[in-house]
């Protein structure tokens, strides 16, 4: 069946095709003299036969089309959606519409991404993976964005863009000082940052990322070893990949150690997951024979057994104040560079006890 046009509601509504435009732009009070009846004859057509108007007409007509974009690093991770989550809310009470995508932790399709939604017609941008800003191609296109002052905000720190800034360095050493305190010695790190699409990445090679490569959990974690006078032992540092299996495997290869850890960090819940798995696949008691410690809260680790000791960003906070950042960047395009700081929360749940004897 045809998409009914205005023509077809002037023809039902015995009127002209201007008068229906006056009428759906929402002139024919103020600036257009036309009659009540006349408006409500158009409004009856216009339901009768299911008549929307096109977004795109009056996007162009009105230089706005209510919608901003998203770009999560990865789709698969619930932190990210409840980013996404903080985001969605913030822009529905201010009328707009998200459209989303996904990196999928991968810089060139992160970068073929950012291109596609930088042609598109949206109002602005948010930016949350690091990885798209590691390649020559998507600097330029940011850079021809901000020239045209396009709109962008970033979620992790950036010099030039309007950011909210949340990272685990505090709550890192939080956590590493509280498994310190409880006697643990050996304590392992589950850094799982290798992206599915380069198994042979090595940890150096992601030094270059911000906080969502991981280097906020490794390094307080390497400074505190030494701050105690324990070893950074290269061994108790596993690189893996972000998901629960790849969890589950590098758990596997600490704990069969000859001297295994009492404790491990593993820097997303997901990690943790599958390290407590393979606790349990190995008969270890949590928290009696080994502490786990994860990261990003997901509402998951509220309703495991145990449940999980982890850190939290509020990323639906995160998601909020960006998107405030963004719509006042609209607003006010020549505003001065804005930063907001979110302070990360150490949570002590039930994962975490004394080091065994």
């Amino acid at each position: 069946m045809k998409r009914p046009t205005q023509v077809d509601v002037a023809r039902l509504a015995g009127v002209s095709r201007a008068t229906v435009s006056y009428v759906v732009n929402g002139l024919a009070v103020s600036q257009v003299p036309i009659s009540e009846a006349t408006r409500r004859r158009v409004l009856e057509a216009i339901e009768e036969l299911g008549y929307e108007p096109d977004a795109r007409a009056q996007a162009l007509r009105s230089g706005s089309t209510q919608t901003v974009g998203l770009i999560l690093p990865d789709i698969h991770n619930p932190h990210f959606w409840q980013t996404a989550d903080g985001v969605e809310q913030e822009l529905r009470a201010a009328g707009y519409h998200l459209l989303l995508s996904s990196a999928d932790l991968n810089p060139d399709y992160g970068e073929e991404i950012f291109k596609e939604l930088s042609r598109r017609r949206t109002d602005g941008l948010i930016l949350m993976s690091a990885l798209i800003f590691q390649s020559e191609g998507a600097q330029k296109i940011l850079t021809q964005l901000l020239k045209r002052r396009f709109p962008i905000a970033k979620i992790g720190e950036h010099p030039t863009i309007d950011c909210v800034v949340s990272n685990y360095e505090a709550a890192t050493r939080e956590a590493m000082a509280y498994l310190l305190a409880l006697q643990h010695r050996r304590i392992g790190l589950i850094y799982g940052v290798r992206p599915p699409w380069d198994d042979g990445l090595e940890t150096a090679d992601l030094l270059p990322v911000d906080s969502a490569g991981g280097l906020d959990r490794l390094l307080p974690y390497q400074d505190c070893l030494q701050a105690a006078s324990l070893p950074v032992d290269p061994e108790l540092i596993v690189t893996c990949g972000t998901t629960i299996e790849d969890g589950y495997q590098a758990a596997l290869q600490l704990l069969k150690l000859p001297v295994r850890p009492t404790a491990l960090l593993a820097i997303n819940d997901l990690l943790a997951i599958g390290a407590l798995r393979a606790a349990s696949d190995l008969g270890l008691r949590v928290p009696a024979d080994l502490s786990l410690v994860g990261y990003d809260d997901i509402p998951l680790t509220r309703y495991l057994t145990p449940r999980l000791t982890t850190s939290s960003k509020d990323m639906i906070k995160v998601g909020r104040e960006v998107v405030k950042l963004l719509l006042a960047r609209i607003q006010d395009p020549d505003r001065p560079h804005q930063r907001i700081d979110v302070q990360a929360q150490f949570i002590i749940r039930e994962s975490t006890g004394p080091a065994p004897l």
